[in-house]
């Protein structure tokens, strides 16, 4: 009887006991990184979460069976938002609850027998780690890619703290809801736009990783080639305004500006707060700026929030017609991008077309196709196609793109503008006003201005801190035995640093670190790296596509540029997996929806939870769950226990195959044996078609169970003795390989049935030590193969005929089927067509 819960407590202890997945470096060996984005130790682990994990295990089983020194570590992303509203929320210390949440999770992880290194485990929270994110800091402040500026943030004024972009959702923040403003404060940043020209072409080159993902980051970083033009700012009605006062904007299409009719400034642009101080009713105008601001920034950014905004009374100049142009502040223009300011040429683009028509402002036409003409009165849309400029003084005539470049130089003659590159990507900012999060390691010395820690005094370790609300300043700044220190460079008193990391930094070089992951003097030794990296196969959830990934690559340039390695991506191959759902929806504790793996272990086992979540969808599909897959993958496995089990002791000590002679029936066998290893091994690895992989198993233990039938055995329950089906020492050999073929083969998915059923056929040393099962492709080879026939184009028959058939046999057994014999008699057949191996196409009249 299988017995699954025993067998899987035997064997995770033996996998601990013989330390089964702790690895070294050896130059002699390929080495194969598999790693899967580690976890956020938030309580506990759904099956929506663990999938990933799984997907991976499949991977690095495999490559350890094909002979590839398998590093496969895994940790805990444990810094963060949700922690400390844990703590506020249930008066628990982020520390505590961190800790525990992750003994509970890795529990859940042990107990699905994933091969994990585990004595590489990492938490991110520890100091032993976020002593290098410290020393990481400090190297990049020293070149000037950390720095400090003052700049817009999301602020939640409820939780008193800046937020990142993706923690503003739906206009609101995450933790409360309540509306996300614009507030300028001074922010620690990492300047990753040093590396976006680097970043966007090494993209080309990632070729194993998914096109969308590429397209993500190819549009996040957005770079454009335009230029900025200054709109010189006129004067308020009796106000007065600096001679060198404009308002500058960035455009990829200089050759419009003859049609720029307006302004557009975005509500988080400087100018915002002046023009509020002077506007007849400033508490009004500053009202409708706040609205916007706490608008959707996603939708803003895309353009599908409504197109909404304002006359902020004022005017400037447009500097090549020389004509006043309102200014206007606008929800759909993004203070982060470009300039914070866009010229309005409704005629030639579709978001301004549309804010014109909704507000009655003027639409010229300036670009027209040649030969062609055509008023503003006669778009229904923006016209943003090709053409020839008109309506543009000495420019009009020429193509668009010569009147782009020729503008612009003339822009840079006048003075009042420049070509330029510019980018979407900017600067990340990694301040956080939070509690659970690396301190960063800077003092605020009077004399010395801002002085980083030493070295030598890393890490910063983050104080005990009992009673905190989420409010106010960083909790850090009520500690005063924290923020009060000594500058090290005077000796004079000082302030520390209160702000805590991003956790994106955690988590933006921790692959490395798994390489070397107790060394004490560097974050990792530069040697170790060059044997490990770069990752071979790094896989997660599509949603950090962006952030994560961008931030990881551009870690592993600051690693490269300071001497740590000599790579420059990180991730060879990316496979982004599909969430699983159920009841059509992503499984989530709000939800009510989520099926507990330790609930499924109990019941069918670790390995039909394994086998189910693997077979049931490709890797990057989404899943939808059904608690009768689970049982049918549980039924699946008892079949293949059976007519292990079964057989086991009457092919233990059969001989090879070699030098027999095989009937058509072991022959056939043999072709399903070796045409599913192959099948398998190249489902597995390179194409990660782990749920055809499976599909083909099940196909063999079907073979083998029709096999054993014709050999007049019952195969429901086996009865009778496994000698009549091993009657002939050739089918001994034939079942022999195809059982041992079929453990090792689904030893990957269901690890603890199969070294226990590996075991049982004599085995000693594991299916690792075994290896992956070789095929051959003389025993794979089909016989004869099954060619459809048409008849003027209607498939009329199908016939077998040997691999090897001539044209001329072909046809004969084409006209000799039944079928396609009666739709042939008694007409002229004008015509055979034998595509072999495909189609046989007969035209008669």
């Amino acid at each position: 009887m299988y017995h699954p819960q025993e067998i899987e407590k035997k064997w995770q202890e033996f996998w601990a006991q013989t330390r089964a997945f702790e690895v070294t470096e050896d130059p002699s060996r390929p080495k194969f990184y598999c790693l899967e984005m580690f976890a956020y130790p938030s309580g506990h682990a759904h099956v929506g979460h663990v999938r990933n994990y799984m997907i991976g295990d499949v991977m690095a089983r495999t490559m350890r069976m094909r002979g590839f020194n398998v590093l496969h570590p895994f940790g805990w992303d444990a810094f963060g938002l949700p922690a400390e509203n844990a703590a506020i929320k249930n008066n628990l210390h982020p520390e505590k609850w961190t800790l525990d949440n992750i003994a509970h999770m890795k529990g859940q992880l042990q107990r699905l027998g994933i091969s994990y290194a585990w004595e590489r485990e990492l938490a991110t929270c520890l100091p032993n780690y976020y002593r290098w994110n410290q020393w990481l800091f400090t190297r990049m402040f020293e070149r000037g890619l950390a720095y400090r500026r003052r700049s817009n943030v999301n602020w939640c004024e409820s939780c008193q703290t800046v937020l990142a972009n993706e923690q503003v959702v739906d206009g609101g923040c995450w933790r409360c809801g309540t509306t996300v403003t614009t507030r300028e404060l001074d922010q620690w940043c990492l300047r990753i736009t040093a590396y976006a020209d680097e970043l966007l072409a090494a993209a080309e080159g990632l070729t194993e990783w998914p096109e969308k993902v590429l397209t993500m980051q190819q549009n996040w970083i957005g770079r454009s080639e335009g230029a900025r033009v200054r709109f010189p700012l006129n004067a308020a009605s009796g106000g007065k305004v600096d001679a060198d006062a404009s308002i500058e904007v960035f455009t990829t299409r200089i050759d419009t500006i003859y049609g720029a009719t307006f302004v557009m400034l975005a509500p988080e642009h400087p100018l915002v707060e002046q023009f509020a101080a002077e506007a007849p009713d400033p508490a009004e105008f500053r009202a409708r700026v706040a609205r916007f601001r706490g608008q959707d920034r996603t939708a803003r950014m895309t353009g599908e929030v409504e197109k909404e905004g304002f006359d902020t009374g004022r005017t400037a100049t447009n500097p090549f017609t020389e004509e006043p142009v309102p200014v206007w502040i606008a929800n759909f223009v993004l203070g982060e991008y470009g300039t914070g300011a866009v010229m309005g040429v409704p005629g030639h683009d579709q978001r301004d077309f549309e804010f014109a028509r909704n507000y009655s402002l003027p639409i010229r036409v300036v670009v027209q196709p040649e030969g062609e003409t055509f008023s503003s009165d006669d778009l229904a849309a923006a016209w943003d196609g090709d053409g020839v400029l008109v309506g543009s003084g000495p420019w009009s005539g020429l193509p668009w793109p010569e009147a782009n470049r020729q503008m612009t130089a003339e822009a840079k003659a006048r003075g009042t503008g420049e070509g330029t590159v510019q980018y979407r990507l900017k600067d990340w900012g990694i301040s956080r006003q939070r509690y659970w999060g690396t301190p960063i390691p800077i003092i605020h010395c009077p004399s010395c201005g801002m002085v980083p820690v030493q070295d030598e005094d890393l890490p910063v370790v983050l104080p005990t801190v009992t009673e905190f609300t989420g409010r106010g300043d960083s909790p850090l700044a009520q500690v005063p035995e924290f923020v009060n220190v000594s500058c090290p460079r005077c000796g004079e008193a000082a302030r520390r640093e209160t702000d805590t990391m991003d956790t994106f930094v955690d988590s933006s070089w921790y692959f490395y670190r798994f390489c070397d992951p107790h060394n004490d003097t560097l974050p990792f030794d530069p040697a170790t790296v060059a044997y490990w990296g770069p990752v071979d196969f790094y896989s997660g959830g599509v949603e950090h596509a962006i952030l994560h990934l961008i931030y990881s690559r551009f870690f592993s340039r600051v690693f490269r540029d300071i001497g740590l390695v000599t790579i420059d991506e990180p991730f060879t191959r990316l496979l982004t997996q599909g969430m699983v759902l159920r009841n059509g929806a992503v499984m989530s504790k709000s939800k009510g929806n989520v099926v507990d793996p330790d609930d499924m272990i109990a019941s069918f086992g670790a390995d039909a939870l394994r086998l189910y979540v693997m077979f049931v969808a490709p890797p990057e599909k989404e899943v939808e769950w059904i608690d009768t897959g689970l049982e049918g993958a549980f039924r699946f496995l008892n079949r293949v226990w059976r007519v292990v089990e079964h057989l086991s002791p009457a092919v233990r000590q059969a001989s090879g195959v070699a030098g027999l002679t095989f009937d058509a029936a072991e022959r056939a066998m043999r072709r399903r044996t070796h045409g599913t290893i192959r099948r398998v091994a190249q489902d597995i690895s390179p194409r990660v078609h782990l749920n055809t992989a499976v599909a083909a198993l099940m196909e063999l233990v079907n073979e083998l169970y029709a096999f054993c039938e014709l050999r007049g055995v019952r195969p429901a329950g086996f009865e009778g003795e496994a000698s009549a089906v091993v009657a002939r020492p050739e089918t001994a050999a034939v079942l022999r390989e195809a059982i041992e073929g079929l453990v090792l083969m689904l030893s990957p998915f269901t690890p603890h049935m199969c070294e226990e059923l590996w075991e049982g056929l004599g085995h000693r040393n594991g299916v690792v030590a075994a290896g992956w099962p070789e095929w051959s492709e003389d025993a794979a080879r089909e016989e004869s193969i099954e060619i459809p026939v048409q008849v003027n184009g209607k498939l009329r028959g199908r016939v077998t005929v040997p691999v090897d058939a001539g044209q001329d046999a072909i046809e004969k057994a084409a006209l000799a089927a039944p079928t396609v014999s009666a739709h042939v008699e008694g007409r002229q057949i004008v015509k055979i067509i034998v595509a072999k191996g495909r189609l046989v196409s007969i035209v008669v009249k």
